[in-house]
């Protein structure tokens, strides 16, 4: 589903992301980890052309994203992505911030979208706010409305970019659940996160970067067993020694 070869960036002289090389087979969940600036973020940015990238090849559902010929608005409509920040518009109330997207890019018409929206919306535990604002909900509430929002478009595959780092900790839960029945469910997901109980729970690969190259890649037992680089080790050691 998503191929990345070879893929360098650099901001100026600054090396973000260096000969990283991966793919995300249909219905496998990755999960990327590793120290803050080690290029996680910037790597799954660049999977739906959120960031460009200077070298390398990315495609996904076999489409380049570096192809200056490829429709990146087309393709990010059906590569669903959730951020760090919900990025919910303040303005709308629920059931459009899930409605607007459907209508605008895929064609659908309001009542087709909102009836999408409201199934989603139960889904993950919120018709009950259908029509409250953004600002009237918890975080975790918010993150599970994005999640919604970016099923509402029926995505080949799922981006999520630290969705529980912002969140209170009595908040992650809610939406890892979501996650993990998704993962469930087959969808194919890259996840860029520090919930190392869902990578065990869930992952079938763990990615680990540092310093903008991919220093581990292999499969979630193995990497959690016995990581084979001693800076994924000590990473490993300091983040679950608590």
């Amino acid at each position: 589903m998503i191929t990345i070869d070879k893929v360098s960036k650099h901001y100026g002289s600054f090396q973000v992301l260096t000969d990283c090389t991966t793919q995300v087979k249909k219905g496998e969940v990755v999960v990327v980890c590793g120290p803050s600036g080690s290029g996680k973020s910037t790597l799954i940015k660049c999977v739906n052309g959120l960031e460009p990238f200077q070298a390398g090849a990315i495609t996904v559902d076999g489409i380049s994203v570096g192809d200056p010929k490829t429709n990146l608005s087309k393709l990010r409509s059906r590569v669903g992505m959730v951020f760090q920040h919900f990025e919910l518009f303040p303005h709308m109330s629920i059931t459009d911030n899930l409605s607007i997207a459907q209508v605008k890019v895929l064609g659908r018409s309001k009542d087709e979208a909102r009836d999408k929206g409201l199934k989603l919306l139960d889904r993950v535990g919120l018709k009950a706010h259908a029509d409250k604002f953004p600002g009237q909900l918890s975080g975790g509430q918010q993150q599970r409305v994005a999640i919604a929002r970016a099923l509402a478009m029926d995505p080949i595959c799922m981006l999520f970019d630290e969705p529980t780092s912002a969140l209170d900790p009595e908040m992650i839960n809610e939406v890892l659940d979501v996650m993990v029945e998704l993962a469930q469910e087959g969808m194919t997901m890259m996840c860029v996160t520090h919930e190392m109980g869902f990578a065990r729970k869930v992952a079938n690969r763990v990615i680990f970067m540092d310093q903008g190259r991919i220093v581990e890649d292999d499969a979630k037992d193995a990497f959690f067993g016995a990581p084979r680089s001693e800076r994924a080790r000590q990473f490993l050691a300091k983040i679950l020694q608590h």
